[in-house]
């Protein structure tokens, strides 16, 4: 009886198990005495008979069905196995960890922008997170109908959605184009409530949701770079605090150093180059206040040369001009002194 005992036993197990899969439906098989049930890491076990739940086992280990899993199912506790008869029931195998999944805009959404009638393209990348939540409505809708269930079908859910979600939620956080990036957390958590509120439908809930990167036509990037680059020229204080802080955030080990360094050399032109133009400037001041001195020697009047005061420049009397000093016009002979 032994040898036919075990032939009829089985082995109730999540076979091929795979990661990306959110559960799997050990069915039409029929129990035999002696069947055993294996949990492993990260599985929950559940019980169904005529499509309801009968009971969760969550314990990761190997349990002997007759002794330890029946008398804790709903309607099966006083189920007896008979030599040749079995207990026709479907165990789901859910994976209970939580599943990364890569997203991105199968379209450029538009959103609207200044001057843009027809809106500006872009592109958004991310990763969002799900797990199963409520065993009941997961059985309800779709493990009633499906042996399987995997990743890639939550995604193509969240994918039929994510567009208009996303412009949705891009218009309404992202008071600027070129702010984007820093309304993103907003943005992520807006877009996550909503997602989840529609993936809660089938059971599935949306544990977090980031945005990774918001891409710009080419166009729109070059306009940014130029904008960034007159920035930095015109802030070039700031730059250089914000790149050595960036430096140090690197550590020295790698480019960091070398970013400092260049920093450092940038810092010290900009002095030199500071000092050039003050070195320029002190000496186009001297120069002008040269002139001016000569200006005001040119305009003063001649000394008489054996004392006496001042002579004029030019005779009051005919204009002729006193350029030796005399004390007399040398073409009609007023006297010059003043």
């Amino acid at each position: 009886m032994g040898f036919f005992s075990n032939q009829l036993s089985n082995i109730v197990e999540w076979e091929q198990f795979r990661d990306d899969m959110i559960f799997w439906k050990w069915d039409n098989k029929e129990i035999k005495k002696g069947s055993k049930l294996i949990i492993r890491p990260g599985q929950d076990a559940i019980f169904m008979f005529n499509g309801k739940i009968e009971g969760i086992f969550k314990d990761e280990g190997s349990f002997d069905i007759e002794s330890q899993i029946i008398p804790f199912l709903s309607t099966l506790k006083g189920f007896k196995f008979g030599f040749n008869s079995g207990m026709r029931a479907e165990v789901l195998f859910v994976n209970t960890k939580e599943l990364t999944v890569k997203w991105g805009t199968k379209n450029a959404i538009n959103i609207p922008a200044p001057n843009l009638p027809g809106g500006m393209p872009i592109k958004s990348f991310g990763t969002f997170c799900c797990k199963v939540d409520d065993y009941n409505i997961l059985i309800d809708k779709i493990a009633g109908v499906k042996k399987q269930f995997t990743i890639e079908d939550v995604k193509e859910r969240i994918m039929s959605m994510l567009d208009q979600t996303l412009m949705r939620w891009i218009v309404r956080e992202g008071k600027d184009i070129f702010n984007l990036q820093a309304n993103a957390y907003e943005i992520s958590k807006g877009i996550q409530g909503d997602l989840d509120m529609e993936m809660q439908k089938i059971g599935i809930g949306i544990t977090s949701f980031a945005i990774s990167s918001v891409s710009y036509p080419k166009e729109i990037q070059d306009m940014a770079t130029k904008a960034a680059s007159q920035s930095m020229v015109n802030d070039m204080d700031k730059y250089t605090k914000m790149a050595m802080a960036d430096s140090i955030g690197k550590g020295s080990g790698g480019n960091g150093s070398n970013i400092a360094a260049d920093m450092a050399s940038m810092q010290m032109g900009m002095m030199m180059g500071q000092q050039m133009a003050n070195q320029m400037a002190q000496n186009q001041n001297n120069n002008q206040q040269q002139n001016i001195n000569q200006n005001q020697n040119n305009n003063q009047q001649p000394v008489n040369p054996q004392g006496g005061g001042n002579v004029a420049k030019f005779c009051p009397n005919c204009g002729t001009p006193n350029n030796a000093g005399s004390n007399f016009c040398p073409n009609c002979g007023t006297k010059l002194i003043l």
